[in-house]
């Protein structure tokens, strides 16, 4: 029971992939399920950020940015933009699991709890958003992008006026918090120093090699052989790091998948329910079990790859496990001893359907274009 608590998603997709198996019965087949190329991107990527992250450099370049700053809306405006820009590169979860904890201790340290609750919210709205503008923003986009066989040039095309209008939303969104003036000591907030230059070269040498892989430059076992000799021979800790569970979520959905798609009947009754309501369907269903199965799921049964795009990056909004990243956000600021966790979801449940209904609202006009 704790273990379902704790991993629903991956719970919920492993009943689904077994009660499959009832249907089709388990054969070698079976392999032909599973998209290896974006299990091995996302080992790999999580890997490579886990370094980065290690060696401090994400924390450092919040400092430096932060060191300065004369006014609350300026810190606010600061902190959301770290994570609205750093997700399209280091994925939406990394983003906040970095970010979030950060802003919590330099609020505390400028002596702002009052703007704890909003910049945290804005914080994962940010994430959630920001992420949605590359292939290696979250692993949903990861996962279409190599499923269905587009260019980075694509699918950073679909997204780029949701992703501008999403950036716009949150300046309107921070220039609405008061205002007054602050002083940050730059000698605290450096208190981490600077990641070695040799770390920091080999690492971001590392992220180069996923980003050639996912620019398809050569193939997937190429990256994971690099990427897998690397780490064993740097800091093999890091494979520690890994969120194996969200792995295994991805192929436990590959085999529901696979297999529902093997029975006529149902594969013809769910292409038909989804055909041409892709866009509802990923935000909807995204609001009941999260995008990123949502993307799974929906994806079996669609060739639309732009309206199912836009629902489950939208779809990131709204309910508190619509993204999973959300999640990470809530138990950071739940941790606090002072946290006001009802409050929290009021504004956190506030601020998300204000923006999802602008987004869904963008989403049918460019659809409809």
């Amino acid at each position: 029971m704790s273990f379902i608590k704790k991993e629903p998603v991956l719970s919920a997709a492993a009943v689904l992939a077994f009660l499959s198996m009832f249907f089709v019965a388990p054969s070698p087949e079976y392999l032909s399920y599973i998209d290896f190329r974006t299990l091995a991107l996302l080992f790999s990527l999580m890997t490579v950020v886990a370094g980065l992250k290690e060696i401090g450099l994400f924390r450092y370049l919040g400092s430096s940015l932060l060191a300065g700053m004369h006014s609350t809306r300026q810190l606010a405006f600061t902190l959301t933009a770290l994570c609205f820009f750093s997700s399209m590169l280091i994925t939406n979860d990394v983003s906040l699991i970095t970010f979030v904890p950060f802003s919590i201790l330099i609020l505390n340290m400028a002596g702002l709890p009052e703007l704890m609750i909003p910049v945290i919210v804005l914080q994962t709205i940010a994430a959630n958003l920001g992420s949605m503008a590359t292939p290696i923003g979250n692993p949903q986009n990861l996962y279409l992008y190599s499923s269905f066989g587009l260019s980075a040039g694509e699918l950073v095309g679909y997204m780029l006026p949701l992703t501008v209008l999403s950036a716009l939303l949150l300046v309107a969104a921070v220039f609405l918090l008061k205002n007054k003036a602050i002083t940050l000591s730059r000698t605290s907030l450096h208190q981490d120093g600077c990641p070695t230059k040799t770390s920091l070269i080999f690492y971001l040498a590392l992220f180069l090699v996923c980003l050639g892989c996912v620019v398809r430059i050569y193939s997937w076992p190429v990256m994971f052989f690099i990427i897998l000799a690397a780490v064993l021979i740097k800091d093999r800790s890091l494979f520690i790091r890994v969120d194996y569970f969200l792995l295994l979520t991805f192929v436990c959905f590959f085999i529901f998948i696979g297999n529902m798609e093997r029975i006529p009947a149902i594969s013809g009754l769910l292409t038909k329910l989804i055909s041409g309501h892709e866009f509802p369907a990923g935000v909807l269903l995204s609001q009941c079990i999260s995008n990123v199965p949502a993307a799974i799921l929906l994806s079996g049964f669609t060739g639309a790859v732009r309206p199912l795009l836009f629902g489950v990056n939208v779809g990131g909004l709204g309910t508190l496990i619509a993204s999973m990243a959300s999640v990470i956000s809530y138990r950071a600021y739940a941790e606090i001893p002072e946290a006001k966790s009802g409050t929290y979801m009021m504004v956190f449940t506030l601020y998300n359907l204000i923006f999802l209904i602008i987004m869904c609202a963008a989403g049918w006009m460019l659809l409809s274009l």
